[in-house]
């Protein structure tokens, strides 16, 4: 039997014309797709709308993933067309599949099973933050999210510093939105005045802002950045 291909499909990063960001390539595949497994069925079909399919979206299959119990998938029931020879998408809640999100455990059951896995090109957040950083690009690394409470972030964020300066390494990581402005304030508090960080929001939305300073100069920032989905980007040069 042959199996339908695994495409793995970016989602936006905001509110932005799908044509601004998604190659026509990847619009023409993503368009003629019937069954998707998502994070969220609503907001998927929301975006897809946006994208405009070739069919009706009622016509269409979401299969969605457990986040709480995501380990536990069945062949059959995530990826149940592309054993049948039909062809599937993956998709995030934004931009980039499979990366800070489940959707890599989907990965790999395909790949166990003998599906072919597609990834096409789309907006990736933390790659677009390193490119506007101007920071070391040649070594990174993302570290996901730092932990919540301290003194455990205290310490995550400092380890952060050695490491960048250690390794000459950016390192980048994310944080939930409605805690930027508390991020912020404790990278100030934690980080050397010549470390530098760029805080990368919104990016591909016309609101976009991308900050790369000195914490010496973050120290001074005064700006709101509540509520926007943001990149952060820590490097400690070896000079």
């Amino acid at each position: 039997m042959v199996f339908g291909t695994l495409y793995l499909v970016p989602n936006l990063l905001g509110a932005t014309k799908p044509e601004q960001v998604l190659p026509s390539g990847t619009l023409d595949i993503v368009r003629r797709l019937k069954y998707f497994v998502v994070e969220n069925t609503r907001t998927t079909r929301r975006v897809l709308s946006r994208i405009g399919m070739d069919h009706a979206i009622d016509e269409m299959e979401f299969i969605e993933l457990d986040k709480h119990n995501a380990s536990n998938l069945d062949l059959m029931e995530h990826l149940g067309p592309c054993l049948r020879g039909e062809d599937m998408g993956l998709m995030s809640e934004a931009g980039t599949p499979c990366v800070a999100d489940p959707g890599a455990l989907v990965v790999d059951l395909a790949h166990s099973a003998g599906i072919k896995v597609v990834p096409l090109v789309g907006p990736n957040a933390m790659i677009l933050a390193l490119m506007a950083s101007g920071f070391n690009g040649q070594a990174f690394a993302f570290q996901g999210y730092l932990p919540i409470k301290s003194p455990d972030r205290q310490n995550a964020i400092r380890n952060l510093e050695r490491r960048s300066q250690s390794n000459n390494e950016t390192e980048l990581f994310i944080e939930t939105p409605f805690r930027n402005n508390a991020m912020i304030q404790d990278l100030c508090k934690n980080l050397h005045p010549g470390t530098r960080l760029c805080v990368a929001c919104n990016l591909t939305c016309e609101d976009e802002l991308i900050i790369s300073q000195d914490i010496a100069e973050w120290k001074k920032f005064k700006g709101d950045l509540n509520k926007k989905p943001a990149v952060f980007l820590i490097y400690r040069s070896q000079k």
